[in-house]
C-alpha cells in the first residue's frame, strides 16, 4: 500500500516508523529533500494524495515529488517542476496563481504560477527548530508563573511545566533524527495567509505567504501531540482541524484562536468538510464513521451509511451533491445535505485520495491509481 495511504488512514502504524530510523536513513532523507522530482510520462498513473483547483486549472499532488497539473478537466496533464522527491500529501490554492504543497520530511513548497514551477519553502529541520523554539518560550513563561504563584497552585503548575519537558526532550530528539515528520495537510486563506498541519501536532502559520513560519501548535489542546490530518474552511468561515484520536479543533476568528469540541467518535478523524451552509460540518474517517454537526461541533448526530471503508476526504458539488471518497474504492454520493449517503465501490478497489467536481455531473478522483474520470456514482466514464 502507497506511503500516504499509509498515513492517512492507518495513522501512528507508519508514522511511528519515523522513531526507528537509522543513520543512513537519514542521509537518504537529505538526498529525497535535495532532489528534483524526475519527469515522467507516467505522473498521472502513479498514486497522488490530493488535488485542488487554480482557477478553471487542476493540481494534484503524489509521491516521489510528482505535481501535475491539466487545463482542460484533466483529459491531458503536465508534470511541474518539483525541487524535492519526497511523496506529497496536501495541496491547496489561495489564489489562482499562488499554492502551496506539504509532505514527508516537513516539505512545504509554494509555486506562483498555477503549478507549473514550484519552490522549497519549509523543511522539517527549520519545522522542528519552530517548535523547539516555541516550547522554550512556554517552558520560560511558566517557570517564572511558578514562581509568583501561590503554594497551593504550584503542584499542578509544576505538572504543566513536566510535560512541556517532555516535549522539548522529544522535539530535540526529532532534531538530531533528521527532517522524518509528515506534514499532512495545507490550507491558505489568499496570497500570504495559511496554515499546515501534520504528525505529532505541527501546526505552524504564515502571514507572509511562506516566507517565515510561526509554531501554532500551542494554540491547541493537544498536550499528547496527537496527529493532524486535515484543515479547512466551511461555509460561514470557520477553520476546522480534525485529526488522531478523535481530535476536533474549530476557529471563529481565522485561525488566531481555536477550541477543542467535544468528539462524538474516539477513532481518527481524516477530514471535515462542510456541506454548503453555514456552520454545517461533515466530519469521517475511520471504518467508515461519518457525524455531521450543524453548530460548529458543539452537537454532533451519526449519519447512516452502509460502507465501513475508511474515508478520506470529499467535496461538495455546485449542485449541492456531496461526495465522499476512500479505501478500497469507495465513493459516497449524497444527495440530500449530508442526511443520508449511498455507497458505490468501484470495480479496482483502489484507494482514493481526494475528489474533484467537473463538468456536468461528472468527477475527478485522485489515489492510488493516479486519475480516473468518473460519473456522478464513482463509474470510470472509460
Amino acid at each position: 500500500m502507497a506511503t500516504r495511504l499509509m498515513c492517512k488512514t492507518l495513522g501512528a502504524a507508519c508514522l511511528g516508523l519515523s522513531m526507528a530510523w537509522s543513520a543512513p536513513s537519514v542521509f537518504a532523507l537529505a538526498d529525497i529533500i535535495e532532489t528534483p522530482s524526475r519527469p515522467t510520462e507516467l505522473a498521472p498513473e502513479h498514486l497522488l494524495n490530493d488535488a485542488d483547483s487554480a482557477g478553471e486549472r487542476i493540481v494534484a499532488a503524489g509521491e516521489r515529488g510528482h505535481i501535475i497539473f491539466s487545463d482542460d478537466e484533466g483529459e491531458s496533464w503536465v508534470q511541474g517542476e518539483v525541487p524535492v522527491s519526497v511523496t506529497l500529501t496536501g495541496v491547496d490554492f489561495g489564489t489562482e496563481q499562488h499554492g502551496w504543497a506539504v509532505g514527508h520530511s516537513g516539505v512545504v513548497l509554494h509555486s506562483s504560477d498555477a503549478g507549473e514551477t514550484w519552490e522549497l519553502q519549509l523543511t522539517g529541520i527549520r519545522a522542528a527548530e519552530l517548535a523547539i523554539e516555541s516550547r522554550q518560550e512556554q517552558i520560560d513563561e511558566l517557570e517564572q508563573k511558578i514562581e509568583e504563584a501561590p503554594e497551593e497552585e504550584k503542584a499542578d503548575l509544576d505538572w504543566a511545566l513536566g510535560d512541556l519537558l517532555f516535549s522539548l526532550e522529544n522535539l530535540q530528539a526529532d532534531l538530531e533524527i533528521g527532517p522524518v515528520n509528515p506534514f499532512l495537510d495545507v490550507w491558505f486563506e489568499n496570497e500570504n495567509h495559511g496554515f499546515v498541519v501534520g504528525a505529532y501536532g505541527m501546526f505552524l502559520r504564515t502571514r507572509d505567504g511562506g516566507k517565515t513560519w510561526k509554531d501554532w501548535a500551542p494554540k491547541l489542546d493537544n498536550p499528547s501531540g496527537f496527529h493532524l490530518n486535515s484543515i479547512g474552511r466551511i461555509a460561514g468561515g470557520a477553520l476546522v482541524i480534525v485529526g488522531e484520536a478523535g481530535q476536533i479543533f474549530v476557529s471563529v476568528d481565522g485561525g488566531d484562536s481555536w477550541e477543542k469540541r467535544e468528539s462524538p467518535y474516539e477513532g481518527s478523524w481524516f477530514g471535515a468538510i462542510g456541506t454548503g451552509n453555514v456552520n454545517e460540518i461533515l466530519a469521517f474517517g475511520l471504518r467508515g464513521n461519518i457525524f455531521f454537526s450543524s453548530d460548529l461541533g458543539r452537537s454532533w448526530k451519526v449519519v447512516p451509511s452502509e460502507s465501513d471503508a475508511t474515508l478520506n476526504d470529499g467535496v461538495v458539488s455546485e449542485d449541492g451533491r456531496i461526495t465522499l471518497v476512500g479505501n478500497g474504492g469507495a465513493v459516497l454520493m449524497s444527495t440530500n445535505g449530508g442526511d443520508t449517503f449511498r455507497p458505490y465501490f468501484r470495480d479496482d478497489r483502489e484507494g482514493v485520495m481526494d475528489v474533484v467536481p467537473v463538468s456536468g455531473t461528472n468527477l475527478l478522483i485522485v489515489g492510488e491509481g493516479g486519475v480516473k474520470h468518473t460519473d456522478a456514482r464513482g463509474k470510470n466514464l472509460q
